[in-house]
């Protein structure tokens, strides 16, 4: 039997303000447990939470740049459960009436792209966070996290592959990132997802039984769990047995997933208004304010990279996956280097030695003016690509800006015909075999000559003019 996949994710976005959602407490990471949460956040007796301003004003923003809806009025609500890190009993959350309805993202899944609707996002409150570690036997709890703002972004099950989901979380990532109402931390709880897993026989139009894989932290992490979950599942149910609604969580240690308890549906919750916290309202002209402070967003700049620089849908697409590396790719293009040349070297040479050394772009020790340098030098024939590499590794290790380094370093490329045809002239004396094998009919030895050529000029010599001189010398 052939399966299909289905995918829904919940991302849980910690929002970038500096206090929490209705307290004053900070919500700066790393304090000692327990020293940033207030009565407010711990449930005093006669306590009263007020609403932060700037939560509410980043969840429009997000909703704004998925096409959403704004709901003018939203309703807070009381999330019953019992666990030690929710001190109220309750999470202050919204369902009926989320702040944010409907909306779209769109992913890149290799040369495809894809659609991908949005059920809300909602505003909401976080929990504490139990410490099983170093306290043998018993649980430490720490309330630091308890009211740090939220913005739940729950998507529609529209994702039929780990890779598409984690093409989703990427896209989502850099959304939120690009609008600076989240850090994007994934390392510090400021980014988690939680997937919603379920498999049904290709051609069925029922769902199967969900399973939600809890507080992924990372995207390797998301794939990883998402495919050991899936064919669990089908292994399960093709062995006759029934899969039961569940939370798990995911071992990165086995890369395995366990379940962690039944899961509850909203019923169990008992969810009602909140009686200490009016509705919401958020008039049209907060939403105009809101939305004349906008940056221009991903899907904008990707559009405009396309047409202005002639750039492929998918480097377009790839230069606009954060601020960060778009803005990086236009300081270049300013300082005078060649769009598609910048574009080529960022998602090349520029990407790989980022993954090697650990970076992200905006750690880059290469900035983007340096780049444009070295990219000008390789358009005027100073230098050749071959030794752009050299040039451009010498400039990561701090050895100066690319004029420096082929000065000192002499890697100016000869361009002087008269002494590339002499080292031609000593490459086809020194291989009179492969010269007789190309002009018998063998032209696959042109690559293997040019490659002599090209190593007696240690690398310098300009690869057309090699070529071009090259056939000259052997149709002669």
């Amino acid at each position: 039997m052939k399966w299909e996949v289905v995918i829904g994710l919940e991302v849980h976005t910690q929002l970038s303000t500096q206090s929490k959602i209705f307290s004053s407490a900070s919500t700066a990471f790393g304090a000692e447990p327990n020293r940033q949460a207030c009565a407010v956040d711990i449930a005093l007796p006669g306590v009263l939470p007020v609403l932060n301003r700037g939560a509410v004003e980043r969840a429009i923003q997000l909703g704004l740049a998925i096409g959403a809806k704004i709901n003018r009025k939203s309703i807070f609500a009381r999330k019953n459960y019992f666990y030690p890190d929710l001190p109220k009993g309750y999470q202050i959350s919204q369902f009926e009436l989320p702040i944010v309805e409907g909306g779209s993202l769109t992913i890149q899944v290799g040369d495809s792209e894809k659609t991908i609707n949005l059920t809300r996002a909602h505003l909401e409150e976080d929990a504490g966070k139990s410490l099983h570690e170093d306290f043998h036997g018993s649980t430490g709890i720490d309330l630091n996290r308890a009211g740090t703002p939220l913005l739940e972004i729950v998507s529609e099950p529209e994702m039929r592959s780990s890779a598409e989901a984690v093409a989703y979380a990427k896209a989502l990532h850099g959304l939120v990132t690009w609008l600076g109402i989240c850090d994007g931390n994934m390392q510090e709880g400021s980014f988690r997802v939680d997937a919603n897993v379920s498999v049904r026989p290709v051609g069925q139009k029922e769902f199967g039984t969900r399973r939600e894989i809890k507080n992924l932290n990372s995207f390797k992490f998301l794939q990883q769990a998402i495919d050991y979950e899936v064919q669990w599942q089908i292994e399960q149910i093709e062995d006759g047995n029934k899969i039961v609604q569940a939370t798990v969580l995911f071992d990165p240690a086995s890369g395995t997933t366990r379940m962690m308890r039944t899961k509850e549906d909203a019923h169990d919750y008992r969810y009602f208004p909140d009686p200490d916290l009016l509705p919401l309202h958020v008039s049209d002209d907060w939403i105009e304010r809101v939305k004349a402070g906008l940056p221009e967003l991903p899907s904008a700049k990707k559009a405009r990279f396309s047409e202005q620089y002639g750039l492929s849908a998918y480097d377009a697409g790839v230069l606009t996956s954060s601020k960060a590396m778009s803005g990086y790719f236009e300081a270049a293009v300013t300082a005078g280097a060649d769009g598609k040349a910048t574009a080529n070297w960022l998602m090349g040479e520029v990407s790989a030695t980022l993954n090697r050394d650990e970076k992200d772009i905006a750690d880059c020790p290469i900035a983007p003016a340096s780049l444009a340098g070295l990219l000008k030098r390789i358009a005027d024939n100073t230098i050749s690509n071959k030794i752009a590499k050299e040039v451009f590794a010498a400039m990561w290790a701090g050895e100066g800006e690319a004029d420096a380094v082929i000065e000192a370093k002499g890697l100016k490329q000869v361009t002087d015909s008269g002494a590339i045809e002499k080292i031609i002239d000593e490459v086809l004396a020194a291989n009179a075999a492969m010269v007789d094998e190309y002009r018998s009919g063998k032209e696959k030895v042109f690559g293997a000559l040019v490659g002599q050529a090209m190593k007696a000029s240690k690398g310098k010599a300009n690869p057309a003019q090699v070529n071009e001189l090259l056939k000259k010398k052997l149709s002669s």
